[in-house]
């Protein structure tokens, strides 16, 4: 785990906690796989809290190609940007598998980070993701695509992960045409960055079919290009 991430961990607890103590006028919903749960100029006046799943952020361009923004997980926060008092939403939210979320208006959710004391560590959860972003676009306009995807690999085991004998397993499926849209490539040219990594022994693809990143390997070799 990277320093970034610490607050961040940290940051999820807390609310997780805070949430199962209730809260007024918020709702649990259970959203089957491969759902849009808003999408753009849709109203924005909720945020959305993670219980469970996996959930995918993206933006159309002016020609239709989708432009994958982020992922979160298990105990992230997104829609956030109505806080901003924005009145529609911008981007679009996916679910990528089953996921279960916490839907808290706007007003109720600022009330809830200042009576549990939250404010400042939501501050941080915040800056620490557009730490991440401004990383993620970085490295988009100064390494190659081969390069891109083996970072993204990396972040996404820190991120989803769970450590075995043979290295970080991705606990959620997530598909090569969705890592040609993070890593901004064709799916043919993800597919073959993936068997080679596989051939070097930087990844590993379990009975389950749940991919497994050899985290120390991987990044030894994206140093030594």
């Amino acid at each position: 785990m990277d320093d970034l991430s610490l607050p961040t961990e940290a940051f999820k607890v807390q609310m997780r906690d805070s949430l199962q103590k209730g809260i007024a006028n918020s709702a649990i919903f259970k959203i089957a796989k491969h759902k849009n749960i808003y999408t753009s100029g849709d109203r924005a006046d909720t945020v959305y809290f993670i219980e469970s799943g996996l959930i995918k952020l993206s933006m159309l361009s002016p020609e239709g190609k989708e432009c994958l923004l982020a992922v979160h997980t298990s105990g992230d926060i997104f829609g956030e940007l109505c806080l901003s008092g924005a009145r529609e939403r911008l981007e679009i939210a996916t679910t990528m598998g089953e996921t279960i979320v916490r839907k808290i208006p706007s007003h109720r959710f600022i009330v809830h980070l200042n009576t549990n004391s939250l404010f400042a560590d939501f501050v941080r959860y915040l800056v620490v993701r557009i730490a991440e972003q401004e990383q993620i676009i970085a490295r988009s306009m100064t390494i190659n695509s081969e390069d891109r995807l083996g970072e993204i690999l990396i972040h996404l085991a820190r991120k989803l992960g769970k450590p075995t004998s043979n290295g970080i397993r991705i606990e959620h499926r997530i598909t090569h045409e969705e890592l040609s849209k993070m890593v901004g490539t064709t799916r043919p040219r993800v597919t073959e960055f993936l068997q080679g990594f596989r051939k070097l022994g930087l990844i590993e693809i379990s009975s389950k079919h749940f991919l497994i990143v050899k985290q120390d390997r991987l990044t030894t070799y994206l140093k030594a290009r």
